[in-house]
C-alpha cells in the first residue's frame, strides 16, 4: 500500500529532473539588443567618465580644466609677432599668473622691465604692492589670477630707462588674449589697475577721478576701477592709498566675503 501511494510522488520526482537537465543543457539564448548592450559596455563605462546622468536623463557634461584651456593661448602669445616691433625687443612674453578657477581677476596695463626679465606679470616694486593688497583683501596671491593688456613690454629707445604706456593700437592687437582668458577664467569681479588698462579693457577714457569708486561691467562681470599701484608709489598721499583700499572693500563686498574691522581701518 505504501509503495503503490509512493509511485506516483516518484513519478513526479523523475519528470522534474529530466525537465531541470534539458535546461541545463540547452544553450542559453540573448536577444540582439541584450548583446549590443553587452558589446557597448566598455564605451558606455568611458561615457560615464566623461559625463554624468542628470536627474531628468539629460547628459552633464564635466566642467572643463581651465588651466588646460589656457595653454593653447599661451603658446600663441609666446610665438606672437603681431607688433613686430615688440616681438623683436622682448625678453620674452608675459601671458598670466594665478588661479584659472580664481573669483578675482587683476588687469594691468602692461609688464615693465622686471616683468620682461622673469616672465610673470606685476613683479617688480608696483607689482609687490599689489601682492600687499591682495594679501590685505585676506587673498594669497595664488588665490587670484593677475595679466595684462599687453603681454609683451612696449619698447623704449636703446639707452632709455623705465617704461612707456603702450599705445592704443598696440592694446588693440593684444586685446583678444585678454578677451579669451576672462572668458575662460570667468572671474566673478574684475578689477582694472589704472586709466589705461581701462581703455585698452573697455574703449574708454577718463580721469580716474571720474572712473573709480563705482561699479562698472565687463560683459556681464563687475568691473571696479581702481589707481595703478605705480600711481600710488609715486603719491604717497595717505588719502590716496586710502581710496585704493575703499575699492577694495567694495569688491570684497560684491565677492560677499567677511570684512573684519582691522580691514575696514585699513590704510596701504
Amino acid at each position: 500500500m505504501i509503495i503503490q501511494m509512493a509511485q506516483p510522488a516518484l513519478d513526479l520526482v523523475i519528470a522534474a529532473l529530466e525537465k531541470i537537465r534539458e535546461t541545463n543543457d540547452r544553450a542559453p539564448r540573448a536577444s540582439i539588443t541584450a548583446l549590443a548592450r553587452l558589446q557597448g559596455a566598455d564605451s558606455v563605462t568611458a561615457s560615464l567618465c566623461e559625463a554624468r546622468a542628470s536627474p531628468t536623463g539629460r547628459r552633464l557634461q564635466l566642467a572643463p580644466n581651465k588651466a588646460e584651456l589656457l595653454e593653447p593661448i599661451r603658446e600663441r602669445v609666446r610665438v606672437c609677432t603681431k607688433c613686430a616691433h615688440l616681438a623683436c625687443s622682448r625678453t620674452q612674453t608675459v601671458f598670466g599668473v594665478g588661479n584659472p578657477d580664481a573669483d578675482l581677476m587683476f588687469i594691468g596695463e602692461a609688464p615693465g622691465v622686471d616683468e620682461d626679465q622673469q616672465g610673470e606679470p606685476f613683479v617688480g616694486r608696483a607689482g609687490q604692492l599689489l601682492t600687499k593688497i591682495i594679501k590685505a583683501m585676506n587673498f594669497a596671491r595664488e588665490d587670484v589670477y593677475i595679466a595684462n593688456i599687453l603681454k609683451c613690454r612696449p619698447d623704449t629707445p636703446p639707452g632709455s630707462f623705465g617704461n612707456r604706456a603702450p599705445t592704443a593700437t598696440e592694446m588693440q592687437t593684444c586685446r583678444p588674449y585678454l578677451v579669451e582668458q576672462i572668458e575662460i577664467i570667468q572671474p566673478k569681479v574684475l578689477v582694472a589697475l589704472g586709466a589705461v588698462a581701462v581703455e585698452g579693457l573697455l574703449g574708454m577714457r577718463g580721469t580716474m577721478r571720474e572712473l573709480r569708486g563705482r561699479w562698472h561691467a565687463y560683459n556681464g562681470i563687475p568691473l571696479m576701477i581702481t589707481y595703478h599701484p605705480a600711481y600710488l608709489l609715486r603719491n604717497q598721499a595717505p588719502s590716496e592709498k586710502r581710496k585704493v583700499w575703499e575699492d577694495m572693500l567694495l569688491v570684497l563686498e560684491r565677492l560677499e566675503r567677511p570684512i573684519n574691522e582691522r580691514q575696514r581701518n585699513y590704510f596701504l
